[in-house]
């Protein structure tokens, strides 16, 4: 059924503001580190391991190619296929995707943890329904299920002899002579390509927490994104048959953790989730596809649904809630915007407080022990982490093997060769699950693997060692003919999907039109991006108190404090704006704030 948009009636006495924001001030308090972002490890080295692909065919191998393409596009998950997708709809053919995972479909390949699905019903997330005629199974379809929608997506739009697997780009060099990005990869290959385009992914680069003595433990150790079924047993929907007599550690609680927990719960001796901040979590409410009502949508169906969904999520509040989910009844309301008065301010703040209270007391109707409930409570506004909708995680704390270690915010202290130590107190594990997410606000060359050089010698890292620099996100000075696709100084929303579409369909936009009007290279001008970065400062100024105020966490950079940090910004405004500023600046039709050379 439909969930109705938060309304401001609240059963029970509340707390004060005052009470509240001395709550969320302590909880925020505890948890302020002064290394940020740096507090998180690399998959290299000692845990390069973590990083292996155990999905892969390890025996797989090719001859090594050396090729000429017009379009050469880093990353085979949505953001890469939309945008090899878009290119063709342009006529634009000559394009090959490289991808190091050994088939489509990105974060989609690579999570296949037990109980991972979508946290954004199908029909809004899953792109291009109408155009391939597929019909998601579930409103929150699984892992598994998107999986194979990426791959029915590179058989409709015949993508796969555009692409090359098990790949990872070594260098990516502009030469100014040639006009060309000179590209080399671990597979020995060379390419030349007029355009080179990065889409390595929004949740691509599994990070660990930098938890002294990590390297050590001596029992089996893997992060979710590369979930290690030889140990577990079992698959994505089946049950995990090797944990029967395992105790099994998991380091984290966000929206991954949600859905694992409660998998870890039905099938291992005992489970110990160790939790620094714990995540809010609603009603999923998760259910089959009703037929009738899918065949008989009309044509347009899904822009219009995918349009609905970010108004009612970002405050605009349409007229229609179409969706009629937890992520548009709690963020009916957009409590994190700047308010024009006092009155407003509390008024704001009373909404945002009632909608954390409700999700707060629904621990209370779930979790039998009062001490277990009091710790899973979230302390904080709602706009802080992304929220979480889940229907078994609450009620697997009462089961007798799980146990919750809450850290009071501080964290795990320490890992031993055969646990973990939280509190002083070390807890003998067997197994250890990694649910501590990705890089996601961290330097693009980190994240994508290689530092692209520019005209110059210019490497990507040193340009930006102040930060970034860019227009709209996706051009860079110094960089001729690459095109960005991430949410760094670009887009951010509930629905990663509707961002990369609206990305991928300008830098296909960008690509076809300098191919038909003859240009030989584009690039940003300085100015244009100084002129954005304001634009984007303006916008992070009307949350910025609001950021500020929230548990140190991926949204705010875990509140680090320096001059990169200040530059990192995304543009914290509706999709639907940000895909405004893409659409005004192509009708302007003239490239502004861009250095163009022509062919």
């Amino acid at each position: 059924g439909e969930i109705e948009p938060m309304t401001q009636s609240s059963p029970g006495p509340s707390p004060s503001l005052d009470e509240v924001r001395e709550r969320y001030r302590i909880e925020r308090a505890k948890r302020i580190r002064p290394d940020g972002v740096a507090q998180f490890k690399e998959l290299t080295g000692d845990l390069a391991e973590f990083d292996r692909d155990p999905f892969a065919d390890p025996s797989f191998t090719r001859a090594p190619v050396d090729e000429e393409h017009e379009v050469l596009v880093v990353g085979g998950g949505f953001a890469g296929m939309l945008t090899a997708i878009n290119l063709k709809a342009h006529g634009v053919e000559d394009i090959r995707i490289i991808d190091k995972a050994g088939d489509f479909g990105g974060t989609w390949y690579w999570n296949r943890y037990p109980g991972c699905m979508c946290d954004v019903e199908s029909y809004t997330y899953l792109p291009l329904l109408e155009e391939t005629g597929y019909m998601p199974t579930e409103k929150y379809a699984s892992a598994s299920e998107i999986f194979s929608y990426c791959q029915l997506m590179g058989r409709h739009y015949d993508l796969y002899p555009h692409a090359l697997f098990h790949t990872e780009v070594e260098e990516a060099r502009w030469d100014d002579a040639d006009g060309r990005w000179h590209v080399t990869t671990d597979r020995g290959d060379t390419f030349r390509a007029r355009f080179f385009v990065t889409a390595g992914g929004i949740l691509a680069k599994a990070k660990l927490p930098g938890i002294p003595g990590i390297e050590g433990f001596a029992g089996d150790a893997f992060h979710t994104s590369r979930w290690n079924y030889d140990v577990t047993g079992g698959g994505p929907t089946e049950r995990m048959d090797k944990l029967a007599d395992k105790r099994v550690g998991i380091i984290g609680t966000g929206a991954t953790a949600v859905q694992v927990v409660p998998r870890l719960a039905n099938a291992a001796k005992e489970v110990y989730v160790f939790q620094r901040t714990p995540s809010a979590v609603g009603e999923r409410n998760n259910g089959p596809t009703d037929v009738e009502w899918y065949k008989n949508q009309p044509p347009g169906w899904q822009q219009e649904r995918i349009r609905n969904f970010t108004q009612a999520v970002t405050g605009a509040k349409p007229e229609k809630n179409l969706v009629g989910d937890g992520w548009t009844r709690y963020m009916w309301e957009d409590t994190h915007v700047k308010a024009g008065s006092p009155e407003e301010a509390e008024a704001l703040e009373r909404s945002d407080f009632e909608s954390m209270e409700e999700l707060r007391r629904r621990v209370d109707t779930i979790v039998e022990d009062p001490e277990t409930a009091e710790k899973l409570k979230p302390w904080y506004g709602k706009h802080c982490k992304r929220m979480c909708f889940h229907d078994d995680y609450l009620p697997a704390f009462n089961k007798p093997n799980v146990h919750l270690v809450d850290t009071d915010g501080r964290g795990v202290e320490q890992i031993t060769a055969g646990g973990v130590i939280a509190d002083g107190e070390e807890i003998p594990v067997d197994i250890l699950v990694f649910a501590s997410g990705y890089e996601v606000t961290t330097e693009l060359a980190s994240r994508l693997g290689f530092d692209p050089v520019g005209r110059g010698g210019q490497r990507l890292s040193e340009r930006w060692s102040d930060g970034p620099h860019s227009l709209h996100g996706i051009l860079s000075a110094g960089f001729p003919n690459m095109c960005m696709i991430g949410i760094v100084q670009a887009g951010f929303g509930t629905n990663f999907l509707h961002f990369l579409a609206e990305s991928a369909k300008h830098v296909a936009w960008i690509i076809a039109t300098c191919e038909d009007e003859g240009v030989a290279t584009i690039e940003a001008a300085p100015d244009a991006e100084e002129e954005w970065l304001a634009v984007l400062r303006e916008q992070a100024m009307l949350i910025a108190g609001y950021s500020a105020s929230c548990t140190p966490g991926y949204y705010n950079s875990e509140l680090s404090r320096d001059e990169k940090t200040a530059r990192n910004l995304v543009y914290t405004g509706s999709i639907l704006d940000y895909a405004g500023f893409l659409e005004q600046w192509r009708d302007e039709g003239d490239f502004p704030g861009t250095t163009v050379t022509k062919a």
